[in-house]
């Protein structure tokens, strides 16, 4: 999925590039009227998540996922206004499943475990949602600045984070056989922020046409803290509903 993400950028930036040359050579782009263009806009994010770097004793499963919801402020170049500059905040949501699995986060060893549960009473669905306050800050083009919500478009960005929360959430308790103990609504969380890395760092690309592009992102900070347990990167992939 690293090599998803590196071609995502790589493609980004020669569009950029490309764009840059193109303006600079063939029309005065300042002069464009873009006064009726909205500055102010959400941004909606849906896809599938993966931790890069997992041993074989993390066991994720299923449509690992995340939603992110951001509030952008989209500032034009009064040069080029092909080019623009976005920033904004929003809530970053992960949500990372787990095959027979207990992630034990209210654990008080120094280590997060990731206990097997194969052979004893588990429950059938369980997850780790971790939820952050995102700062999300983008370079972006388009190719009819004048009409973006009809217009070919690309950003490279990077997001900024502070984990808000952390919690498991087991469903419907059964047994080694797969027979349910307390019925198939029966739900417990667990929340405890102290082994998850309280920052994060990340790395995005989306290139797309209109209001709908496909994004990706890599977190260059590690999704737990220093020497708690393996050392794990987010990848992330998916859709983008966004004014620009």
């Amino acid at each position: 999925m690293k090599k998803t993400l590196l071609l995502l950028l790589g493609v980004s930036l020669s569009i950029l590039s490309i764009a840059q040359t193109e303006t600079n050579t063939k029309k005065d782009w300042s002069k464009i009227d873009i006064s009726s263009r909205s500055a102010d806009h959400f941004m909606i994010q849906y896809g599938i998540d993966s931790w890069q770097g997992a041993p074989d004793s993390v066991k994720t499963s299923g449509f690992s996922r995340h939603f992110n919801f951001y509030f952008m402020l989209d500032k034009p170049f009064k040069t080029n206004p092909h080019f623009s500059v976005g920033l904004g905040a929003g809530i970053g949501t992960s949500n990372m499943f787990f095959h027979n699995t207990k992630v034990d986060i209210k654990s008080m060893s120094s280590k997060l475990p990731f206990i097997n549960q194969d052979s004893t009473d588990h429950f059938k669905k369980n997850k780790l949602t971790t939820i952050f306050l995102e700062v999300p800050v983008e370079l972006r083009y388009y190719a009819n600045p004048a009409n973006p919500n009809k217009s070919w478009k690309a950003a490279l960005g990077v997001k900024v984070g502070t984990l808000l929360k952390a919690y498991t959430k087991g469903k419907n308790l059964v047994n080694k056989n797969g027979a349910s103990i307390y019925g198939p609504s029966y739900i417990v969380k667990e929340y405890d922020k102290r082994f998850i890395d309280g920052t994060m760092l990340a790395v995005t690309g989306r290139i797309g046409y209109g209001i709908i592009s496909l994004d990706a992102g890599y977190q260059i900070t590690s999704v737990l803290k220093d020497g708690v347990g393996p050392n794990m990167h987010k990848f992330s992939i998916g859709l983008t509903i966004s004014g620009l």
